[in-house]
């Protein structure tokens, strides 16, 4: 399982890049599976606590029952759109991140997260927590008139792709 910890330890820079990406804006995009096999497009907030990447949803979400069912997910973080006056290359990126969630249910280890969001540990007792075993890490960015995908996978570091 390749935890937050594993993308920080192995490619700090990258890892920092991305992050900064990722917590630029609170709500991110997650692609789960229906029982059909069609994807699922739904708004979520994920976090970066400690070693890991935190995402959850209301009692009893069709997102989390399609995730407890088929854990494969895609979390797309917030796209940037260039604002008045930005040039490409001015936003943090556009960040992709892919693998399997794992539902966590134990109070004993969701207690230190919640505490770190600022909540009380008994806060949304029905909710659903999962934390991102993490098979695939996309930072795309523009600089100057290339597109520049640095990847990340398990095992494989960072690989550097351009497109003109």
């Amino acid at each position: 399982m390749a935890s937050w910890r594993e993308v920080a330890e192995s490619a700090p820079e990258f890892a920092a890049r991305v992050r900064e990406s990722f917590e630029s804006h609170k709500h991110k995009t997650i692609a789960t599976l229906r029982k059909d096999g069609s994807p699922r497009v739904s708004g979520i907030e994920a976090y970066v606590v400690g070693d890991e990447l935190w995402f959850g949803s209301m009692p009893g979400a069709l997102k989390a029952r399609d995730l407890q069912r088929d854990p494969r997910f895609a979390l797309h973080g917030p796209p940037v759109l260039l604002g008045a006056g930005e040039t490409p290359g001015s936003s943090g990126g556009d960040t992709k991140l892919s693998g399997y969630a794992v539902e966590v249910t134990d109070r004993d280890r969701l207690a230190p997260m919640l505490a770190a969001r600022g909540f009380d540990p008994d806060a949304f007792s029905g909710s659903h927590f999962f934390t991102a075993d993490i098979r695939e890490v996309v930072l795309t960015q523009i600089e100057g008139s290339v597109m520049v995908m640095d990847l990340w996978r398990p095992g494989q570091g960072v690989r550097r792709l351009e497109r003109s």
